[in-house]
C-alpha cells in the first residue's frame, strides 16, 4: 500500500473530530466576505490546537488531549445527495495528479526497478534511464515507497463527507457558534434570533439534517468586530454585556480586518487557506451551491467526439477531462483569488486564540460534563435495567450470544433505538471518549455496546460498535491488547451483506487497511481491499485496487506480477470512472513489469490502452509511441486485430501530424527497415546484349557478393595500377567499389561521378499479417556543394536538405526518384531500389527514406484482405507521411588493445558518397565471343570500346586472371581483315607453301608479343589512335582466344583500366569488369619423350665436315604421341596434325622421321598416332619458333605465364649450386607446339576449327603431356602453433647423378685373328668419356668387372682387359676424354665389350661417394678365326 504523509494514528484522529456548527448573521457574513472567505473557511486553517488540553474522566483521572482538531462548518439543513457526493469525490481525485517535475520515485522490488511517477507515461522511451544514480540516492533514504496523494485526498474528503447516521454520533454536532457582527444595532437581539433558529433546527422535527450529538447543544456566542470600520469601544461594551448574559466561558469577542483591502496591497501576506479550499464542505448551506460553480479547480466538461468509438456520455463521473499537463497538483490553479487581504498576522493570532479559548473553556468542559452525566445515567440504570436485561436473556437462554454467521442473523438493519435507549447512551459515551482521545474507556464502552446490540440483533449498531472498538483498541497507548482484525472483518461483512451500506463498509475497509499496513500485514490489507471492489462504484474500486497493488509490492518478498496485474485492473476501473489520467498512469506503471518478458499479448493490450488514453488526453506523441510498440514487435495477434491496431495508429498519427503542422516528419515504425542490409550501387545499370554484341558484365545489384572474388578483383586492379604507375602502387590507392554492402570496406567515403546515378537498395520487411501500401517513396538526403577543381579538399559553398514534403524541389541539384506505389505483402521482405542523379559536385549524405504509409487493404464481405494499389479507392484509405532513418553501424574495431577491451564500432560511409567532377565512362562490347571451345582451339573474336561520356579517356589497359586465354596480337601483326564479317571465314594462322619435312627457323623475341621476363602477369595495353578515345568514339580490334587446356567450365575475368585526360585529385582512374564463362571440350592429347643419342662430339673442330658431324652427333630423338580423346560431343569428325614446331634456346627440331611420309596425320575419334623427330643443338642462344606470327606465338609465350605463376622460386645460396648442376645434366628445355585442324559438322555445315597444343620437355627420358595433371586437394592439417622444422636441403637423386658422364666405346665390329697361329687375340678399344655437366667431375673407370650372370655367359664369351684395369681421372666441364684399352680374346666368338664400370662425382663435394654411371648399350664384337 502506498505510503501516506500522515501516520495511521494521526489519520484516524483527524478522521473523527468534534463537529461544531456555525450560524452567522448577515452583517457578520459580510465582514468575513471582505477576505473572500466565509466564517467557517476563515477558521479552518486554525482549527488544530497547538497546545495540550486536559479533562477528567468519570473516575476523576486526567485525560491529556494532544493535537486536537475541531471541524467548524456551516449548518446545511439539506441532506447530502449521493450523486453530489460522487461528483465531489471524483473531482478531488481528478485534480490531484502527480507533479510532472517531481523526482522519479524508484524502488527495487525483487528483480525489478520500478518507477512510480508520472514520467511513466513516456512509453516511447525506456521507462527509466538513469536508474543507477537514483537508486544510489534512494538507498540512503527511508522514504522510498510510492505516495498516492490522490488517494489521501479522496480518503479525507470521503470521511468528511460521510452523511450523519442514527447508529453513531461521531459526526454529529457537539456545539454551535452563533456569530454576530458588532455593527448590529442590537447584537443581543440578533444572538437571540440565531439561538432560536438553532433550537428550531434541532428540536422542531422539521429537519432531519444535520444531526446533533445531545439535546443540550453547547451554544457559543461570538461577537465579530471589524476593526477597520466598527467602533471598538461599542464592541467592548457589547462584549461586557455578553459576558454578563452568557458567562465568560460562553462568549468571545473576535477582532479581525485590521487593515483595509487596498492599503498595503504590495505587502506579501501568508495564505494559509489555499491548502484547505479544495475541501469544500457539503455542510455549508451558503457556499454549497456557489462552490460547485465557481470552484477555482473545477474542470471543464470536454468530450472527445473525434476519437473513434469514444462515447462522450459513458460515465457520470467523467470529470477528468482535457486539462493541460501543466496543472501539476490539486493546489495549483490558474487565476488565484486573494484571500485574507484585510487580515494581518495579529488577526491570525486572534483567530488562533479564539479557537483555543473556545476549545479549552467551552468545548472540552462541555464534553467532560456530558461524559459524567452519561456515566451517571448508566450507573443509575444499571441496577434495574441491566439486571433485568440479563435475567431476561438468561431466561430465554441468551446469556452469551451464540456465534452465528451473518447469513443466519435476521435482517435487522432497519431497527432503530429511541434516543433515550441505554444502548445508545453507552454508544454516545463511547463516541465522546473517542473524540477526546480517551481510547481505553471508549473501547470498554464500545465493547459493552457491541454485546447489547448483538443480543438485540441490531446489526447496523453492532457493526458500528465493532468497527470503533477495533480502532479504539489499536489507538490505545502502550497496546494493552492486540488489534482485533476480526472485528473489522465482521463489521465490513455486516455493512455489505446485511445493511447494504457500501459507504460504511468502505470507511471500515479504509481504516482497517491503514492499520494492517502499519503493522506490515500487507497481504491481509491487500485481500481486504480487493474484497471491497464492486460494480457500484468504479472510482472506489480503482483506488482500492491501486492500493492493493502497492501492498503487493511492499511485502517482504515483493509480488511484482501481482502488482502489475492489479494496476491493470485499477487502470481499467479508473477508465470506467472517467479518470483518464489515472488510468493512463496505472497502465504505464504496469507496463514496466510486462515489457520485454515475452507476454506479447498482454503487452499489446497495455500499449493499445495507453495509446487510446493518451490520445483522449491530447497527448498524441505518447499515443503514437504506444501504438508504435504494438506494431514493431513480433505480434502474435490475428490479422484482423493487427489491422485494427494499424488503423488506430494511422488515425492517431494523422491527427498528431495535423496538429504539429509542417514540421519535421516523425519516425514511422512500419515497415521494418533493415539498415545493415542496405546496398549502394554507383553508375549506370548494365546494358543487355544487342544481337551478336555482348556487353561487359561489370557489376550489378543482381550479383551476390563474393569475398574471394572481390579480393581477386582488388589484386587485379592493384596489378594494373602498378603497371600504370611504373611498378609502384600509390599510397592513396583506393580500390574501385561499384556496389557497397555490409561486407565491403566502408571505412572511406565512396566516390561517385557527377551525372551518373546512385542507386540505393533498401530492404523492407512487413512484420504484420496484413499488407502495407507505401506511396511516394523516395530517399531523404543532405547535400553540401563543394568545388573540387581548385584545392585538394574542395571549397564549401552551400548546404541543401531535401524537404520531405517537396521531393522534387531540388531536382536541379540532385534528381530524386519517387516510387509512386510500393506494396508489401503480409510478412514479406521486399527490396526497393531508389535512384539519385547528382548534377553538382560535393558531399552527399543519404539520411533515410520518406514515404506515405497506408493500410493497403479493404475488408470485403468474406473477411479477406484485398490489396488496393491505385484508383479512387486508394484515396479513401487512411494514409500518413513519415520517414525512417538509415542508421548503419560500422564494423567492430579490434586492432588496438583498447579496442579489444571495449566495444567500439568504426564508421560506415556507404551512404556518404563524395560527388566528384566528370570522368570518362567506357563500355565494352564483345562480338562473336564464343561460349564453348575445344581445348587449345584458336578462335578470333572482336572487342569494341565505346566512350559514352563527354570526357576523353586514355591509358586503356586490360588485365586478366587468365592471360594465356586471350591476346590482341603483337604490334607487328597484320590487323587485316578490319571488320568481324570480313574475318568470318579466314584461317587463324598464316601459312607458307613449303615441303612438310623440311624445317625452317626464325628468331623471335618474347618481348615482341608483350611477354617480359618478370613474374608479373601480363597487363596488355590497348593501342588507341593518338592515345585518346574521344567522347562518343568507338574502337574495334580483334581478340584472339585459345581454349583452356583442361576441359570443363572456366571463369575468366577481364579488368579494363582507363584514365581521364584531365587528372583529378579525387579519382585517378576507373575500371570495368567482365566475367566470361568458357566451356572447354576435349580435343587432342599430346605426349612427348626425349631420348639421348649415343654419339659424342669432340672439342676439336677443323673442318665443316667435322661441324656437320658434330651436329649429327649432338642430337637426340623426340617422340610425339598424339591421341584423339574427343568423344564427338561437339560434332568433331576428325583431327589433322598440320604442323609441329619447337621452341628452345638449345635445341631445335631438325628432321621429321615420319613413316607415313609427307601426308598430314589424320586422327578420327579414339585414334592415336606417333611421330618421331630428330633434334639438334642450336649454335645461338636465342630461341626460334617456326610459327612466329600472331596468334601462334602469342599463345605460346603467354602459356609460359601460367607456368611462371605456378612455379616456385628456387632456393638461393651456394649450398645447392651443385644440385642444379647435376639437374642440368638431364634437362632438355625443349617446347613442342602441335598445330591441328578439326573438321566439325554443325547444322549440316562443315566447319574447320584450328588450334594448338603445347608440350614442355624438361627431362631426358621423362614423358611430358599437354594436359596438366589435376592438382590433388590438400588434406586438412592440424593447426600448429610451433614453427615446423625447416625441410632438409634437397639432394639430387641417384638417377640424376648417374647422368654426369656419358660413355662410348669405339672398336671394330668384327676382327679376324689366326687363333691356330696365335692363341691370344689383342684388339684395341677406345673408351670415350664425355662430361655432361658444367663442373669438374672425378671419374673412376673400373675394368675388372666381369659379367657373372650365366645367361650372359651363354650368349657372350669371356674375355679379359690387358694393361691398367682401373683409372682415376678428372674431367673439366664438358670435356671429352679418350682411354685407349686392349681387349684379349682366347677364342673366336661374339663378345660384349660393355663391361667397364664408370663411377663419377663432382669434384667439389668431398663427402659424396662416386655414383655408378649409366652404361651404354651392349657393345658386341665378332672375333673370327682365320
Amino acid at each position: 500500500m502506498a505510503q501516506c504523509v500522515q501516520s495511521v494514528q494521526e489519520f484516524i484522529q483527524d478522521s473523527f473530530v468534534p463537529m461544531v456548527a456555525v450560524l452567522c448573521s448577515e452583517d457578520a457574513e459580510r465582514v468575513t466576505r471582505k477576505n473572500n472567505l466565509s466564517f467557517p473557511e476563515l477558521l479552518r486553517p486554525f482549527c488544530r490546537l497547538t497546545s495540550e488540553g486536559h479533562l477528567r474522566d468519570p473516575n476523576n483521572q486526567v485525560v491529556v488531549v494532544k493535537g486536537l482538531r475541531i471541524s467548524v462548518t456551516g449548518i446545511n439543513t439539506r441532506p447530502p445527495q449521493s450523486p453530489e457526493l460522487h461528483r465531489l469525490l471524483s473531482r478531488t481525485v481528478s485534480v490531484c495528479q502527480p507533479p510532472e517535475g517531481s523526482p522519479a520515485n524508484v524502488f527495487t522490488a525483487g528483480d525489478y526497478d520500478l518507477n512510480i511517477s508520472d514520467r511513466t507515461v513516456k512509453a516511447s522511451v525506456p521507462w527509466y534511464s538513469d536508474w543507477k544514480e537514483t537508486l544510489t540516492q534512494l538507498s540512503s533514504s527511508k522514504y522510498y515507497t510510492a505516495t498516492t496523494p490522490w488517494f489521501e485526498t479522496y480518503r479525507e474528503n470521503f470521511l468528511q463527507s460521510m452523511p450523519a447516521s442514527e447508529h453513531e454520533f461521531l459526526n454529529h454536532y457537539l456545539a454551535c457558534m452563533l456569530v454576530v457582527s458588532s455593527c448590529e444595532a442590537v447584537p443581543t437581539e440578533q444572538f437571540l434570533k440565531l439561538s432560536q433558529e438553532q433550537h428550531r433546527i434541532q428540536h422542531s422535527g422539521e429537519y432531519t439534517h444535520p444531526k446533533w450529538f445531545i439535546p443540550n447543544t453547547l451554544k457559543y456566542y461570538v461577537l465579530l468586530h471589524d476593526i477597520s470600520e466598527g467602533d471598538e469601544q461599542r464592541a467592548d461594551s457589547v462584549y461586557e454585556d455578553m459576558k454578563q448574559r452568557y458567562g465568560t466561558q460562553g462568549c468571545y469577542l473576535l477582532k479581525i480586518n485590521s487593515r483595509s483591502g487596498s492599503t498595503g496591497a504590495d505587502e506579501q501576506m501568508p495564505d494559509p487557506w489555499s491548502q484547505y479550499l479544495h475541501k469544500t464542505s457539503i455542510h455549508n448551506p451558503v457556499s454549497a451551491t456557489t462552490s460547485l460553480q465557481t470552484h477555482p479547480l473545477q474542470l471543464d466538461h470536454l468530450t472527445d467526439a473525434g476519437y473513434p468509438g469514444n462515447d462522450a456520455s459513458q460515465s457520470v463521473n467523467n470529470v477528468d477531462e482535457m486539462r493541460p499537463q501543466k496543472q501539476a497538483s490539486g493546489t495549483s490553479h490558474t487565476s488565484p483569488t486573494p484571500r485574507g487581504t484585510c487580515l494581518t498576522l495579529n488577526d491570525h493570532d486572534h483567530i488562533r486564540q479564539f479557537i483555543q479559548e473556545f476549545t479549552f473553556r467551552g468545548l472540552l468542559p462541555h464534553i467532560e460534563k456530558n461524559i459524567r452525566q452519561l456515566n451517571d445515567q448508566l450507573v443509575s440504570r444499571k441496577g434495574l435495567s441491566r439486571s433485568l436485561f440479563s435475567a431476561t436473556k438468561k431466561l430465554f437462554g441468551g446469556g452469551k450470544v451464540p456465534e452465528k454467521s451473518i447469513a443466519e442473523l435476521k435482517n435487522t438493519a432497519g431497527l432503530l433505538y429511541p434516543s433515550e435507549a441505554p444502548e445508545l447512551q453507552i454508544r454516545k459515551m463511547a463516541d465522546l471518549c473517542f473524540l477526546v482521545q480517551h481510547y481505553e474507556l471508549a473501547y470498554n464502552c464500545y465493547h459493552t455496546a457491541k454485546k447489547d446490540f448483538l443480543s438485540d440483533q441490531a446489526m447496523l449498531y453492532a457493526a458500528g460498535a465493532l468497527e470503533m472498538a477495533a480502532v479504539a483498541a489499536f489507538l490505545q497507548s502502550g497496546a494493552p491488547r492486540p488489534y482485533p482484525a476480526h472485528y473489522m472483518d465482521t463489521a465490513i461483512q455486516t455493512y455489505r451483506e446485511v445493511c447494504k451500506n457500501m459507504l460504511l463498509a468502505e470507511r471500515c475497509c479504509i481504516l482497517s487497511a491503514e492499520i494492517l499496513k502499519s503493522q506490515a500485514k500487507y497481504s491481509d490489507a491487500a485481500t481486504l481491499l480487493i474484497k471491497m471492489t464492486s460494480e457500484d462504484s468504479d472510482l472506489r474500486s480503482a483506488l482500492l485496487l491501486e492500493q492493493a497493488a502497492h501492498c503487493f509490492i511492499n511485502m517482504r518478498t515483493p509480488m511484482v506480477r501481482k502488482f502489475a496485474f492489479h494496476m491493470i485492473l485499477a487502470g481499467h476501473r479508473f477508465s470506467k470512472a472517467g479518470q483518464k489520467r489515472h488510468a493512463l498512469r496505472c497502465y504505464c506503471q504496469a507496463l514496466q513489469v510486462y515489457k520485454g518478458k515475452g507476454w506479447t499479448l498482454a503487452e499489446d493490450h497495455i500499449n493499445f490502452t495507453i495509446g487510446r488514453q493518451s490520445f483522449t488526453l491530447r497527448q498524441p506523441e505518447n499515443a503514437v509511441a504506444a501504438f508504435r510498440h504494438i506494431l514493431i514487435n513480433d505480434s502474435k495477434q490475428s490479422a484482423i486485430q493487427q489491422a485494427a491496431f494499424l488503423r488506430e495508429y494511422l488515425y492517431v498519427y494523422k491527427s498528431m501530424s495535423q496538429l504539429a503542422g509542417d514540421g519535421s516528419l516523425p519516425q514511422l515504425p512500419l515497415p521494418c527497415l533493415h539498415s545493415s542490409q542496405t546496398r549502394v550501387f554507383f553508375g549506370h545499370e548494365r546494358r543487355l546484349a544487342e544481337g551478336e554484341k555482348q556487353a561487359a558484365t561489370h557489376v550489378s545489384l543482381e550479383q551476390e557478393f563474393d569475398r574471394d572474388l572481390s579480393q581477386l578483383w582488388r589484386e587485379l586492379e592493384e596489378q594494373v595500377v602498378s603497371v600504370a604507375n611504373r611498378g609502384t602502387v600509390p599510397i592513396t590507392f583506393q580500390p574501385s567499389q561499384c556496389c557497397l554492402n555490409s561486407q565491403t570496406d566502408n571505412l572511406r567515403h565512396p566516390l561517385a561521378i557527377v551525372e551518373e546515378p546512385i542507386i540505393v537498395e533498401v530492404v523492407f520487411r512487413n512484420p504484420l499479417k496484413v499488407p502495407l501500401a507505401l506511396s511516394a517513396l523516395c530517399l531523404l538526403w543532405k547535400f553540401t556543394l563543394k568545388d573540387f577543381s581548385g584545392p585538394e579538399d574542395g571549397t564549401t559553398r552551400e548546404t541543401f536538405d531535401l524537404n520531405p514534403f517537396q521531393t522534387t524541389a531540388l531536382n536541379d541539384i540532385i534528381d530524386t526518384q519517387v516510387i509512386p506505389e510500393f506494396t508489401i505483402s503480409p510478412e514479406e521482405t521486399k527490396v526497393a531500389r531508389l535512384r539519385l542523379l547528382p548534377h553538382k559536385t560535393g558531399e552527399l549524405h543519404v539520411l533515410g527514406v520518406v514515404y506515405n504509409l497506408g493500410t493497403g487493404e479493404v475488408g470485403d464481405s468474406e473477411g479477406m484482405w484485398l490489396v488496393c494499389v491505385a484508383g479512387s479507392l486508394a484515396e479513401d484509405l487512411m494514409c500518413v507521411r513519415g520517414q525512417q532513418n538509415l542508421e548503419i553501424q560500422g564494423p567492430r574495431l579490434n586492432m588496438t588493445k583498447e579496442e579489444k577491451t571495449s566495444v567500439r564500432y568504426g564508421p560506415d560511409h556507404r551512404l556518404d558518397p563524395i560527388i566528384t567532377p566528370p570522368m570518362p565512362l567506357l563500355e565494352v562490347f564483345f562480338i562473336n565471343f564464343p561460349t564453348g571451345l575445344l581445348c587449345g582451339e584458336i578462335r578470333k573474336a572482336w572487342v569494341e570500346f565505346v566512350n559514352v561520356s563527354a570526357v576523353p579517356l586514355t591509358g586503356l589497359r586490360v588485365a586478366s586472371t587468365h592471360p594465356e586465354f586471350f591476346t590482341f596480337g603483337s604490334a607487328t601483326s597484320d590487323l587485316t581483315p578490319v571488320t568481324p564479317t570480313a574475318a568470318e571465314h579466314c584461317s587463324a594462322y598464316k601459312t607458307v607453301a613449303m615441303p612438310p619435312s623440311v624445317a625452317t627457323m626464325s628468331l623471335v623475341s618474347p618481348a615482341v608479343f608483350g611477354v617480359t621476363s618478370g613474374d608479373q602477369p601480363v597487363v596488355a595495353e590497348i593501342p588507341l589512335s593518338r592515345g585518346v578515345l574521344g567522347p562518343g568514339e568507338a574502337l574495334q580490334i580483334p581478340l584472339w582466344l585459345r581454349g583452356p587446356d583442361r576441359e570443363g567450365v572456366h571463369e575468366i575475368n577481364f579488368l579494363f583500366y582507363y584514365e581521364s585526360t584531365e587528372k583529378t585529385a579525387k579519382l585517378s582512374h576507373r575500371v570495368l569488369r567482365h566475367t566470361a564463362f568458357i566451356c572447354a571440350s576435349r580435343s587432342l592429347s599430346v605426349r612427348a619423350t626425349a631420348s639421348r643419342s649415343n654419339t659424342l662430339h669432340s672439342r676439336e673442330r677443323d673442318t665443316e665436315e667435322q661441324q656437320e658431324a658434330e651436329e649429327k652427333n649432338a642430337s637426340m630423338l623426340v617422340f610425339v604421341d598424339v591421341e584423339n580423346i574427343n568423344t564427338s560431343e561437339a560434332g568433331v569428325r576428325e583431327f589433322h596434325i598440320v604442323q609441329v614446331s619447337s621452341s628452345s634456346r638449345q635445341w631445335r627440331l631438325h628432321k621429321c622421321i615420319n613413316p607415313v611420309g609427307d601426308k598430314d596425320s589424320k586422327l578420327t575419334s579414339r585414334e592415336r598416332g606417333k611421330l618421331c623427330f630428330k633434334a639438334t643443338r642450336c649454335r645461338t642462344e636465342e630461341g626460334g619458333i617456326v610459327s612466329c606470327t600472331t596468334p601462334c606465338a602469342d599463345f605460346f609465350f603467354r602459356r609460359g605465364l601460367q607456368m611462371q605463376r605456378k612455379s616456385h622460386t628456387p632456393q638461393s645460396g651456394t649450398d645447392d649450386d651443385w644440385t642444379s648442376i647435376v639437374k642440368k645434366c638431364s634437362e632438355v628445355e625443349l617446347d613442342i607446339i602441335v598445330l591441328w585442324k578439326a573438321y566439325v559438322v554443325e547444322d549440316n555445315k562443315q566447319l574447320i576449327l584450328e588450334g594448338q597444343l603445347h608440350v614442355a620437355l624438361q627431362t631426358i627420358g621423362k614423358e611430358s603431356c599437354s594436359l596438366s595433371q589435376k592438382e590433388e586437394t590438400q588434406e586438412m592439417v592440424l593447426l600448429k602453433f610451433k614453427p615446423d622444422v625447416p625441410p632438409p636441403l634437397s639432394k639430387p637423386s641417384m638417377e640424376q647423378l648417374s647422368h654426369l658422364i656419358k660413355t662410348c666405346l669405339h672398336y671394330p665390329e668384327s676382327y679376324d685373328h689366326p687363333f691356330p697361329q696365335k692363341s691370344l687375340c689383342m684388339v684395341p678399344v677406345t673408351l670415350t668419356l664425355s662430361n655432361c655437366s658444367l663442373a669438374q667431375v672425378d671419374v673412376i673407370v673400373d675394368l675388372r668387372h666381369k659379367t657373372t650372370s650365366p645367361e650372359s655367359l651363354e650368349v657372350h664369351g669371356s674375355f679379359s682387359w690387358l694393361g691398367q684395369t682401373q683409372y682415376k681421372l678428372q674431367l673439366q666441364a664438358q670435356e671429352v676424354y679418350r682411354l685407349f684399352l686392349k681387349a684379349c680374346f682366347f677364342q673366336a666368338g661374339v663378345y660384349n665389350l660393355g663391361t667397364p664400370r664408370v663411377f663419377a662425382k663432382l669434384a667439389q663435394t668431398s663427402a659424396m661417394c662416386e655414383t655408378s654411371q649409366q652404361s651404354a648399350m651392349p657393345a658386341l664384337i665378332i672375333v673370327n678365326s682365320i
